[in-house]
């Protein structure tokens, strides 16, 4: 079983290594969430989903009409969403979290699928084609007009639209960005949660001293104000631009013991 920190560390080893999946990445995060979680069993999982696929309408046919997965419109955030056992048990998700299931069944079976971060809504894009996959809309498909029509339903902008805003994510782009959606959920009142998830983000590129000073909040939320003034500390010399904010946050922790 992995609690607090055994967690964050496993999630450090797997994606500090040069040869991780995303599936082991996604996994890594939610055993944050669930103590008792078997990788192996959700990997045996996936491996189930991918059996007998050989082309790309067979994949999305598979995932999205036989076995039913789609988004959780309902309780959009309900933690669960974000945590890819839960996903795979549930067969509903956030459009993350259910691109990633289409990957790493795309990768088990040779189909080259790429994550596609557009803003506001997640979606999968048959490699070298105008072809997308909706995963949170049942698996529908878009083209470049479909693509159009949900990025201004979710984000309600008027720009010009193009494929500037369907960019490719990378692996830790996708960890990062499902360890948001959780940062979101977990500031309403889960401070030990929030704990962990800032940890995690803390590991991937792209985190800075906000999430830093983050944590040291969360960290105060749980009355381990010596602990989250140390912390706040101790990363001074890696964000110096950033010292008189990092020094007074510890301060301000260090000022309930008084």
């Amino acid at each position: 079983m992995l609690l607090g920190m055994d967690a964050v560390e496993q999630f450090r080893g797997v994606v500090s290594g040069s040869a991780w999946s995303l599936d082991e990445g996604a996994l890594a995060i939610a055993a944050g969430a669930d103590p008792s979680l078997q990788p192996g069993r959700w990997l045996a999982e996936l491996d189930r989903l991918a059996e007998g696929i050989d082309s790309f309408d067979g994949l999305t046919r598979r995932l999205f009409v036989q076995e039913g997965f789609g988004g959780n419109g309902r309780n959009y955030y309900d933690p669960r969403n974000s945590l890819l056992h839960q996903v795979l048990a549930r067969r509903i998700g956030l459009p993350i979290t259910l691109s990633v299931v289409c990957l790493e069944v795309g990768r088990r079976v040779g189909i080259a699928l790429e994550g596609v971060a557009m803003p506001g809504h997640f979606l999968v894009r048959h490699a070298g084609t105008n072809r997308y996959v909706d995963a949170f809309g049942g698996g529908e498909l878009l083209d470049l007009a479909g693509c159009e029509t949900r990025f201004r339903r979710s984000t309600g902008m008027q720009l010009p639209f193009g494929e500037h805003l369907l960019p490719t994510a990378t692996p830790p782009a996708i960890l990062a960005r499902i360890l948001e959606n959780l940062r979101g959920v977990y500031r309403r009142g889960r401070p030990a949660d929030l704990d962990w998830v800032l940890r995690m983000r803390l590991v991937l590129p792209g985190a800075g001293v906000e999430e830093v000073l983050e944590l040291g909040a969360a960290m105060g939320r749980q009355g381990k104000w010596l602990d989250g003034a140390a912390h706040l500390e101790s990363t001074v010399e890696t964000w110096p631009q950033h010292a008189d904010r990092l020094e007074q946050a510890a301060r301000s922790l260090r000022a309930h013991l008084n």
